[in-house]
């Protein structure tokens, strides 16, 4: 299992609605990062916006490219777009891992 960590930028005066629909996600989106190998998603938002976002997958590029496939990927992307500071594509598309210097175990 592949342990992977990403960085992204919410808009600040966007916080308190990131925050309520993540308390929301779609059961639909909630089935289709199960069933392409998401494991132990989580996202951990700053109140300058930071976001960190971390998981556990066997291979992280071919859970994109699952989660790529999904239609209700496309859409939740579409919709989550404008909470994020400008970036080239959707916000999955610019999930670049960090790389993992340390880990206790």
């Amino acid at each position: 299992m592949r342990r992977v960590c990403f960085l992204l930028q919410v808009r600040p005066e966007r916080l308190a609605e990131y925050r309520e629909r993540h308390q929301k996600v779609w059961p639909e989106m909630l089935e289709a990062l199960s069933r392409t190998g998401w494991r132990n998603y989580s996202l951990f938002l700053r109140d300058d916006g930071l976001l960190v976002g971390y998981l556990e997958t066997p291979d992280f590029q071919k859970a994109l490219k699952g989660m790529e496939a999904e239609k209700v990927n496309e859409r939740w992307q579409r919709e989550m777009a404008p909470f994020f500071t400008p970036m080239a594509g959707r916000p999955d598309e610019n999930m670049a891992p960090l790389e993992e210097v340390f880990h206790l175990d």
